[in-house]
């Protein structure tokens, strides 16, 4: 449609009419189902829960690894390390809900990586960490140990 009148011309039936969205995001085609989109924010913090069903043997550990992730908001870690823990943390629920059977070396990998993303806020190594997120992370990491 080369002339933008036509689109506004109701007596011209015979051309589609396009539609202009700016106010926000569009999105053709594909599933954007349980996607999550931030939008013109200057700072935003995102969680999803995961909701599959638990693993028989696994439920203790989903338990923990969905509290991580609610608190992970308040934790008051840096940017950069709150995201990393998300992402470790989406991994393990990701392992122990998934239609295929729980892996044990898989899970054990995701588990050391969630570890591993909290490890530089427990050991005060991390920088931009506010007040009581290295004891948080202390506290995160215990509990992870030694289950799944």
């Amino acid at each position: 449609m080369s002339d933008p009148q036509q689109a506004q011309d109701p007596e011209n039936t015979d051309e589609p009419q396009e539609v202009h969205h700016y106010e926000g995001p569009v999105f053709h085609g594909g599933q954007v189902s349980n996607a999550q989109f931030a939008w013109n924010n200057e700072t935003v913090t995102q969680n999803q829960q995961s909701n599959g069903t638990v693993a028989p043997g696994y439920e203790t550990l989903a338990e923990r690894v969905n509290e991580l992730l609610r608190e992970l908001p308040r934790a008051g870690l840096a940017e950069q390390d709150r995201e990393d823990t998300r992402q470790a943390a989406e991994e393990v629920l990701a392992e122990i809900t998934g239609p295929e059977p729980v892996e044990a070396g898989r899970l054990r990998r995701a588990l050391t990586g969630l570890r591993g993303a909290l490890a530089p806020v427990a050991t005060g190594v991390a920088a931009g960490t506010a007040a009581g997120a290295q004891e948080w992370a202390v506290a995160a990491i215990g509990g992870l140990t030694g289950i799944g």
